[in-house]
């Protein structure tokens, strides 16, 4: 079948719902209807239904992570296959995994499961993070990111408030959520590759692996923001649940405040961004982070309760959402056609922790808790101190604040 081409300039003729951005939007909503029902259906999901322990949640989520560190095979598939295309590809393979997630409640069973909609997941990302930052221009990024984690965390809160509202008052099971919510972003996929012309990007991006020195600080930025991560994702809620007892409802509604204030505060966030810089917002973040962490353990310490720890909860999800000023920050050092390679280099060592971690600190869990999180703090001021040496104002040749004596214009290496 002979795809429609458009330039970005000639895509502004179309109506405004057919033009790059709206698809960026709607893709930005329609990922989490599959991926924030999984993660919020998982914890009690493994518990009740497969008998999953520390260890068996630590392993489940390495494999999960696997193919974020195997991103780096999306540099391959552009060679072959547009990132439009592969994008929403992989969007589809998201929504069908999710939808069969609940036939599987078993550790093999749901190994399988979680890595298919996990190379769904991971894939999807790396493209979609590369085509923000090509479609979008620079001046308005951080507006324009900070509306699009908005749509996200408003579909992130219309999946978790109808898990809220008709979960105990239909009887939904697993099986029927996963079906739905899994059904409705697949189906979104195939109306958005039917839709929209594939948009060209006015920079032809690099068919190749790209690792440059100057990006280096990004790189090691990235491989924190994947450490940290794992402790949120893998522990967090799964403390939640084997803690607190919190069942499918009340887990969701956290989520559901979480997202509401989110939606909020993400436009806000992306205006802080463009005033004060990535320097500033980052540190912010990582100062957060350490701090809710420390509290973290405090909750096995001195014996806090939940409502303690659903608050830290959703502080952690909050600062999390500050990450898209890594996006921008990169967008202002890159070399235009660096962008997809770099994205698909990025993910990969985002993950490189993910893949050791949470199966090494499942058994540090099982163990004692507090420890976990006392690492996540530490990772932080890792990541703080990683930040600080972001310039007020980065440019090719000024990545980082060691690059001052440079000339702006240098070339980059």
């Amino acid at each position: 079948m002979q795809l429609r081409t458009m330039t970005l300039d000639e895509a502004q003729s179309l109506p405004l719902w057919r033009r790059p951005e709206s698809l960026l939007f709607i893709m930005a909503f329609a990922m989490p209807i599959a991926f924030a029902t999984w993660s919020a259906l998982l914890n009690n999901f493994v518990i009740e239904a497969a008998g999953f322990s520390g260890v068996e949640i630590g392993w489940l989520h390495t494999v999960r992570e696997i193919p974020g560190f195997l991103a780096i095979g999306v540099i391959l598939l552009i060679m072959v296959l547009r990132e439009q295309v592969l994008g929403l590809g992989a969007l589809f393979l998201l929504g069908v995994s999710t939808a069969v997630t609940a036939w599987f409640p078993s550790f093999g069973g749901m190994l399988l499961v979680t890595l298919l909609s996990s190379i769904g997941f991971h894939y999807f990302e790396t493209v979609n993070q590369s085509l923000q930052l090509q479609w979008i221009d620079k001046k308005r990024a951080p507006e324009v990111l900070g509306r699009i984690v908005a749509v996200g965390s408003g579909a992130s809160l219309l999946a978790y408030g109808a898990i809220v509202l008709f979960w105990d008052a239909l009887g939904l099971t697993y099986n029927m959520v996963y079906l739905v919510s899994g059904g409705i972003t697949a189906a979104i996929a195939v109306f958005c590759f039917f839709a929209y012309p594939q948009f060209e990007s006015p920079h032809p991006q690099n068919k190749r692996m790209v690792l440059r020195r100057r990006y280096w600080l990004f790189y090691a930025l990235q491989f924190m923001a994947g450490a940290r991560r794992q402790i949120f994702v893998v522990f967090a809620g799964f403390m939640m649940v084997e803690r607190f007892g919190m069942k499918v409802s009340e887990m969701t509604m956290l989520l559901l405040v979480n997202y509401v204030l989110q939606m909020v505060a993400a436009p806000a966030m992306g205006k802080a961004l463009g005033r004060y810089g990535e320097r500033s917002v980052m540190a912010f973040e990582y100062v957060g982070l350490t701090l809710v962490f420390l509290a973290y353990g405090g909750l096995y310490w001195f014996g806090w309760g939940i409502l303690i720890a659903g608050a830290l909860y959703i502080c952690d999800q909050m600062f999390f959402a500050l990450s898209f000023a890594l996006k921008t920050y990169f967008q202002k050092i890159a070399d235009p056609a660096d962008i997809a390679p770099t994205a698909a280099v990025a993910f990969t060592i985002n993950h490189i922790a993910a893949v050791f971690l949470p199966a090494a600190l499942g058994y540090m869990w099982a163990k004692s808790p507090d420890w976990v999180f006392l690492l996540g703090a530490g990772m932080a001021l890792v990541a703080l101190a990683l930040a600080l040496m972001i310039p007020r104002h980065p440019e090719p040749g000024y990545e980082t604040v060691f690059g001052s004596w440079r000339a702006r214009g240098a070339p980059a290496e």
